[in-house]
């Protein structure tokens, strides 16, 4: 089984959801694979391979009901975009280069603390449910938005700033992508 998360260039809406969907159904195919003990355990000093889907559930979530929103009420709260779309290398090379110039951590979405459950592979489904609902709950978003509008309204990203909705989604894309293969890579 692979275990590159590759993800091409997606850009049209329909690009976008179609490889959400499918690596989200590679990654869990994958996550599945992890046995629950090492599924919650620390992976050396970084988080658990646990840690990060609920990290990815935490930053997925909010884009769900923001996306269900009158887009005019996302164009009086973050303003219109002035310029085109980032493609996707763009945007994940910008993320990159933010990743390194300032160290940022995951802030208010990093998994919150909590003690482990008595039934751990009971748990890893429980966690790979809520990241499952938060991808397709998203992905089912994606439809009702034209080609125009994902490049018109903006939504806030806490490093890259005011970012298109096509860019936010290519970004949850691309994180889904760069954690999982943090996962794999430590493993």
């Amino acid at each position: 089984m692979t275990t590159s998360f590759a993800t091409g260039e997606p850009y049209s809406g329909a690009e976008i959801a179609a490889e959400m969907t499918r690596l989200h159904a590679e990654s869990e195919r994958y996550l599945l694979g992890v046995p629950a003990v090492e599924f919650a355990a620390l992976q050396g000093e970084k988080w658990s391979p646990a840690d990060h889907v609920r990290h990815l559930a935490k930053s997925t979530f909010p884009l769900v009901p923001a996306l269900g929103l009158p887009k005019f009420l996302l164009g009086l709260r973050f303003g219109r975009a002035a310029a085109e779309s980032r493609g996707f290398a763009a945007l994940r090379d910008d993320y990159r280069a933010r990743l390194r110039e300032t160290g940022a951590t995951a802030g208010r979405f990093a998994p919150s603390p909590r003690p482990l459950p008595d039934d751990l592979e009971a748990w890893q489904r429980e966690v790979l449910g809520s990241w499952r609902e938060a991808v397709s709950g998203l992905a089912a978003k994606i439809p009702a938005w034209s080609e125009r509008a994902l490049d018109l309204y903006r939504l806030p990203h806490p490093l890259l700033g005011k970012l298109t909705v096509r860019e936010m989604l290519l970004f949850t894309v691309y994180h889904n992508a760069h954690h999982l293969e943090q996962v794999a890579g430590r493993r």
